[in-house]
């Protein structure tokens, strides 16, 4: 007797409704995704169990170098402690970090030639706006033109560069505000000038929504701390931070963040052994 002949059914599965639902997907996340900026260094940050995040906007963010981990360098400890600082401004364009940026430089620069008359540095229109496309700047203001002269890649490169004398804000343990500020506490005093200007309605030029944004970044600067965060590696020795502690508090800026990673539940737990 024959084997009956099992029909064939086709296999062809429509996927046109999977791949719609894929696209809108990958679109989704891509609009309300908040993608990580480029920093010159990467720090492994020491773990907390808060769960506060760290806002996204109206954010100045002092970045920490580490040791070299890489075991290319004699001395590790070389390449440790050098700062880095960038401005975040409104997420939503209303008022945006490169304008932020732009506020931030101009009042930095006057500061700085106020104190160095014999030595003042010039800010072009180009390099004003380079450092407006500038995610993270870390040099001394007299490095500061040749810098923002290079294309971003050259840029990049030095910044990248951390045995370079000339990467790094400049800092020390000066404690006399009203004396000559060290590089850092410069561009701290601009941070608290440029959003007290608008909080006391003596800046010009900017639009109702552009002055909210800086009120914002005022309330958050000067009151509850959320407007600077201190990213440093959970290995950097605590008398390095420290120093950045002791200029901030000199710039009466009493009230800031360190960011921190999350501590798993692996180890809360073996903690709690």
């Amino acid at each position: 007797m024959g084997k009956a002949k099992i029909k064939k059914k086709s296999t062809f599965i429509d996927m046109t409704a999977m791949s719609d639902v894929t696209v809108l997907l990958l679109t989704f996340f891509m609009l309300t995704s908040t993608f990580l900026q480029k920093e010159p260094t990467i720090v492994y940050t020491p773990s907390s169990v808060s769960e506060e995040k760290v806002p996204v906007n109206n954010l100045v963010t002092i970045l920490v170098s580490s040791a070299d981990k890489s075991g290319k360098l004699e001395d590790p400890a070389a390449v440790e402690g050098k700062i880095f600082i960038s401005f975040t401004g409104d997420v939503d364009s209303t008022f945006s970090s490169g304008t932020i940026r732009g506020l931030m430089l101009d009042k930095a620069v006057g500061i700085y030639n106020e104190q160095h008359k014999t030595a003042p540095i010039e800010m072009t229109a180009a390099r004003r706006k380079a450092f407006m496309e500038t995610n993270m700047i870390g040099a001394p203001f007299a490095a500061l033109p040749a810098l923002l002269d290079m294309s971003i890649s050259e840029r990049d490169k030095v910044q990248g560069d951390l045995t370079r004398a000339d990467v790094g804000i400049p800092i020390n343990g000066n404690k006399d505000k009203e004396g000559r500020l060290n590089d850092f506490q410069v561009w701290l005093k601009a941070i608290y000038l440029v959003s007290k200007d608008i909080h006391d309605q003596k800046a010009d030029g900017l639009t109702a929504e552009e002055a909210k944004g800086l009120e914002d970044l005022y309330n958050a600067v000067t009151k509850d701390g959320r407007g600077i965060a201190i990213k440093a590696d959970k290995d950097t020795p605590f008398t390095t931070v420290e120093m950045i502690f002791d200029n901030l508090q000199t710039m009466s800026l009493n009230k800031f963040s360190l960011m921190t990673a999350l501590t798993s539940e692996e180890e809360v737990s073996s903690t709690a052994k």
